[in-house]
């Protein structure tokens, strides 16, 4: 059996924390590097050929608006801040300084800039972090002070820690583009205050880097926030679509003969599309936005054993092709059934499928 000393256990326990935090953000090792100087060019005497120099390890020259006091331990080697674009539809721009992340509209039940703001305001409100200033028209948000508080380890020898809080404010801008369905979020770094034992940084001791970082951590967490968001609605709306919908015989609002379902727009478009497949249809095209199914009714799949005992030949219906028209209608949503020539079918032909329809759209736990 392997012994261990109390020493040894507590030197490699404190060996294993033996750095700062602050120390981790910055290379290993000693810099003496920065005491070399800057070597002369080979002088070759007159009369002899120059050498073939190669360029594989040249080092370019500093730009004129290069920091050249970002060195030794005044230089961060964390990994570079990425944007993560975690929700569906959203992506970022290659080469983009600035921490800004893009939105497509995915979901047409709400307006793309309404939902970005309140999954945002959402995300604030969860934190407690207060709202300074907000105008959706402007597509700019001011947020309060955020705090952050935390202890950090001084070193293994030093039995003692110290405390360090930050503050940051943050300015959220909305650029929606003019067809609307594209929107781009970014964040900037208002003020900033760090305090470490009895030093103290502001925004203007950030180099660029630090300041970025900051801005794409909690842009990210809006991001995940957001992404959070639409997961719940999505099980949420699933769940509300697999329990069934009530339905009856009416009619559409121009009149003509139709389902009327007790149900907003968007659920009921849905919910359809899994009774018509349930009923036999086969959906060959839609569009969402004009309320169109376009579907070629095959009648009901079954296997020769389900023949055998069953003698249900399906809807009363013409194997061929018809459209649904799919209308909100107040608080409910109309469906007529039309032939191919966009004619509503008639009250009588509606009433005898209409049996199916509705057993079939008030099932619960429907296969999706």
């Amino acid at each position: 059996m392997i012994r261990y000393s109390l020493l040894t256990i507590v030197l490699a326990a404190s060996l294993g924390g033996c750095t700062s935090s602050q120390e981790r953000r910055v290379a290993n090792g000693n810099f003496d590097y920065l005491q070399e100087q800057q070597r002369v060019d080979l002088k070759i005497p007159e009369g002899l050929n120059q050498p073939n120099r190669g360029r594989d390890y040249e080092i370019p020259k500093l730009g004129e608006q290069a920091p050249r006091n970002l060195v030794g331990n005044k230089l961060d080697v964390l990994s570079p801040s990425l944007v993560l674009p975690l929700v569906t539809g959203s992506h970022v721009e290659e080469g983009q300084r600035n921490a800004t992340v893009y939105f497509d509209q995915i979901d047409d039940s709400e307006a793309l800039d309404t939902s970005i703001w309140n999954s945002l305001i959402s995300f604030l409100e969860e934190q407690g972090i207060a709202v300074d200033y907000f105008n959706k028209e402007e597509g700019r948000l001011d947020t309060d002070w955020m705090l952050m508080s935390e202890e950090m380890d001084t070193g293994w020898f030093d039995w003692t820690s110290t405390e360090r809080s930050v503050g940051r404010r943050f300015e959220f801008t909305l650029d929606v583009k003019p067809h609307g369905r594209t929107a781009a979020l970014n964040v900037a770094l208002k003020d900033y205050m760090e305090t470490i034992g009895d030093n103290v940084r502001s925004a203007a001791d950030l180099d660029a880097e630090a300041k970025r970082r900051n801005e794409v951590d909690v842009l990210n967490r809006v991001i995940n926030h957001y992404e959070t968001q639409l997961k719940v609605a999505d099980v949420r709306r699933i769940r509300q679509i697999r329990q069934g919908m009530e339905m009856e015989l009416g009619f559409n609002a121009d009149g003509e003969p139709a389902f009327v379902v007790d149900g907003d727009y968007d659920m009921t478009w849905t919910r359809l599309q899994l009774v018509l497949r349930k009923l036999g249809f086969d959906v060959k095209d839609l569009d969402k936005s004009n309320g169109l199914l376009f579907v070629s009714y095959q009648g009901p799949e079954e296997g020769w054993w389900d023949r055998l005992w069953s003698s249900d030949d399906g809807l009363p219906l013409d194997r061929e092709d018809y459209r649904f028209k799919v209308a909100q209608m107040g608080g409910k949503t109309s469906i007529t059934l039309m032939d191919d020539q966009s004619k509503a079918l008639s009250a009588d032909l509606l009433t005898n499928i209409y049996a199916s329809f509705s057993q079939t759209m008030s099932a619960s736990n429907l296969d999706i």
